[in-house]
């Protein structure tokens, strides 16, 4: 009886502790711009989105900007690599989102999903459907 009762208990407790777990592996963000445009104009688009999301953007010399979002007590820092036709959005640092080995606060993800789908919107590009 003991045992059957752990058998039942042991996976709840499990699953229940898996939905409070607060540390995700990261997630690279990035896409495809829509059409044409200069590096310049890229440049501005990310701008444009960051900016509409409370990140301060920061250019890093041609074809890569640095984006800080300040949250409360929380700061997560990327740089976002571009050209013409694509980008990416990595990580650089954090502080107070639970970093650790490739694994940090559940919300740091939906930041960069949220900056990513901005960033193509600006393009003129449709956002992923999540």
């Amino acid at each position: 009886m003991v045992l059957r009762r752990s058998l039942v208990i042991a996976p709840v407790m499990a699953l229940a502790l898996m939905g409070c777990q607060r540390a995700v592996p990261i997630v690279e963000g990035g896409g495809t711009f829509a059409g044409q445009a200069s590096l310049a104009q890229r440049g501005a688009e990310i701008r444009r989105a960051g900016a509409g999301l409370g990140w301060i953007m920061q250019d890093q010399g041609p074809g890569l900007m640095r984006g800080t979002l300040n949250l409360r007590s929380h700061q997560a820092v990327v740089d976002i690599p571009y050209d013409t036709r694509r980008f990416t959005i990595r990580y650089v640092t954090s502080s107070n989102l639970d970093y650790g080995g490739g694994t940090i606060h559940r919300n740091y993800n939906s930041w960069v999903r949220n900056l990513q789908n901005a960033i193509l919107v600006q393009s003129g590009a449709d956002a992923p459907r999540s």
